[in-house]
């Protein structure tokens, strides 16, 4: 078959923080996309302004840059393990993967994950050692460790014989032999496309035969709609052709190996708009054809998996593209408490309905319930960050709401409870590593693998429950002083490990209204650690701190001195008073317990008992109990 050779379609796949964005910084300034007056700001592709503070990719980003003719389309996919269904679905778009992966660091969970995939597709991905700059980097022993994967993985002989390339992606510059590392940033990015250009295979491109192509990715427009995204496997479709969209499922999806599928839906709509990506802008076109990667817009509903084909092809539907399903759900409620409506847009259930209807339009990994509650829904995501993430958008957004402690979903398997569980693996000095093996093991971890690392550190691969690590980050890094670095990633699913012991300390909770005072606030401080400031607004119900013991502690942090006609000029001057904790979003989902809620304004996170009377509160354990 004929091939596109003037186009190159290729996905940068790497674990978190492994550089990924900023090395297409460095690919554009080399293909010279923008002038070179141009005001560039970093990590380009994170046009999200929370992809910005976070520094993370969050969802996959195209772009394309020209290099001697030859247009290679780069798509940038997200590295944390919370994202990365979509990276699988990316990868049926391309024809290689760039594997970028840290010199210091190694392969790293994620790294292993989004691997496999690629090299059960067939794909030959291309390797990037990155970081090779820096002091602790070592390029031959990530090297090493990068091939003992590819064969771990069951990468086939053309697979293991990869191309290598070495450099650091911030500093712009890239080589393919370790010899010419020294001086390597006066040679600039010309190995990377030279080994692009020569290695990753064209597209195939039968312009003549019927269209066809599969929806990968969803875009969303006020105007027009869903917008399906995916490569053009064969033909060409023009602005207001007409086409069939086909959706599909499996017919056993336990049993996919058989392929095995039937198509639910088909109709015919026409190809209202198209558009391509050049450089960093998505244009309209009028017409695309094989080998382009495009979004099309026409029909009312477009699924992931969906054929996009000519007539012609009738029936002859792709299979089926897979979806990640949900491990972690949490209700979103209407803010009932007593300050709502005074910082932010204080939002009914429809319209809470409506804004995560939206979200679900592009982002297909979230789930959405009405279980008939009249104050909220129960929302489902791949992970505990990617839902608050969600929470952080709607929140800038001007919406105030609340949201329930994380949960995990589990499932009946041969009539027995399964629940999720994680790889997880942590990069501790050697002097943690009893307090981290104390407390992971309360919470049903089992050690797999621990390597020693040369600079004082060790590198231990544990099995986790899901429900292990919700609420466990904080501790870690307290723990090992901020030294610690963990990363995880869904394996599957176990049977239930058994109980897990919850929050080992208390709340201190509000019984009035008002502003907090410190003249109460010093006592309190003895009791625990205290969460709020002098003169922050605080109600009834409300959390002001932590409790130095298990059990919850009622308190009034809004109660004033008492005033006399004998006062001392300088009493009020000796308070001394802690720095507050302050919580933010992930830290206080992390810290609730279940009878607790996150209370989310524009301006602040606040922490709330779900029953806010104390009395009432009483009543409901009392009948708990019972």
């Amino acid at each position: 078959m004929k091939r596109a050779e003037h186009i190159r379609n290729i996905a940068i796949i790497a674990h978190i923080d492994h550089g990924k964005t900023t090395l297409i910084d460095s690919i554009f300034r080399a293909a010279q996309v923008f002038r070179e007056n141009a005001r560039v700001e970093e990590r380009i592709m994170d046009n999200n302004e929370l992809e910005r503070e976070k520094g993370i990719t969050i969802r996959a980003k195209h772009c394309t840059v020209e290099w001697k003719g030859c247009r290679i389309n780069i798509i940038d996919t997200p590295g944390h393990a919370d994202f990365s269904g979509e990276v699988e679905r990316i990868l049926s778009t391309v024809d290689s993967v760039l594997l970028l992966v840290d010199a210091g660091e190694g392969p790293m969970p994620q790294t292993r994950y989004v691997l496999s995939h690629a090299l059960r597709m067939g794909l030959k991905p291309l390797v990037y050692i990155n970081k090779v700059d820096r002091k602790e980097a070592d390029p031959v022993l990530a090297l090493n460790a990068t091939f003992d994967l590819f064969f771990e993985l069951g990468a086939t002989e053309e697979q293991a014989d990869f191309p290598v390339l070495y450099g650091s992606g911030l500093a712009g510059w890239a080589v393919s032999d370790l010899s010419e590392i020294e001086g390597g940033e006066s040679k600039g990015m010309d190995a990377l496309f030279e080994a692009v250009i020569r290695c990753v295979q064209p597209p195939l491109a039968d312009e003549e035969a019927p269209f066809r192509m599969q929806v990968s990715t969803l875009a969303w427009n006020e105007y027009t709609g869903r917008m399906g995204c995916g490569k053009i496997l064969q033909g060409k479709i023009r602005k207001g052709e007409e086409f069939l969209r086909m959706a599909t499922r499996w017919e056993n999806p336990s049993d996919k190996e058989n392929e095995n599928f039937s198509v639910t839906e088909s109709e015919r709509t026409k190809a209202v708009q198209i558009f391509v990506t050049r450089g960093l802008e998505r244009l309209e076109v009028e017409e695309a054809s094989a080998g382009d990667i495009v979004w099309i817009s026409g029909p009312k509903e477009i699924g992931i998996g969906d054929t996009f084909s000519s007539s012609e092809l009738e029936g002859q539907a792709l299979p089926p593209l897979d979806i990640e399903e949900p491990t972690v759900s949490m209700f979103f409620l209407v803010n009932n408490g007593p300050f709502s409506g005074q910082e932010g847009q204080a939002i009914t259930l429809r319209q809470l309905k409506a804004r995560l209807e939206r979200e679900m339009h592009v982002n297909v990994a979230l789930r959405m319930e009405d279980l008939g509650r009249p104050d909220g829904v129960k929302v489902s995501g791949r992970g505990e960050l990617q839902l608050a993430i969600l929470i952080e958008e709607m929140r800038r957004e001007g919406m105030e709401f609340c949201v329930s402690k994380p949960e995990v979903i589990t499932e009946e398997i041969g009539g027995a409870l399964h629940e999720p569980m994680e790889d997880l693996v942590v990069d501790i000095p050697e002097e943690y590593q009893g307090v981290v093996f104390e407390k992971l093991s309360r919470r049903k971890a089992r050690v797999k693998e621990i390597q020693n690392l040369r600079t004082g550190l060790m590198r231990i691969f544990f099995n986790i429950p899901t429900r292990g690590l919700i609420g466990y980050r904080g501790e870690f890094l307290t723990d090992t002083r901020g030294l610690g670095i963990m990363s995880s990633r869904f394996s599957g699913y176990s049977p239930w490990t058994g109980e897990i012991t919850p929050r080992s300390r208390g709340a201190l909770v509000s019984l009035d209204t008002g502003e907090a005072t410190s003249y109460q606030l010093e006592n309190l401080q003895e009791r625990g650690t205290l969460f709020v400031s002098p003169m922050d607004k605080i109600y009834t119900g409300m959390i002001v701190g932590e409790n130095s013991r298990p059990s919850d502690m009622p308190c009034n942090p809004t109660k004033r001195k008492q005033a006399t006609n004998h006062r001392s000029s300088t009493k009020d001057f000796t308070v001394k008073l802690d720095v507050p904790r302050r919580m933010g979003l992930e830290k206080a989902l992390e810290w609730i317990a279940e009878d607790e809620l996150v209370e989310v304004t524009p301006k602040s996170i606040r922490l709330r008992k779900i029953i806010l009377d104390d009395g009432e509160r009483r009543k409901a354990a009392k009948k708990l109990s019972a």
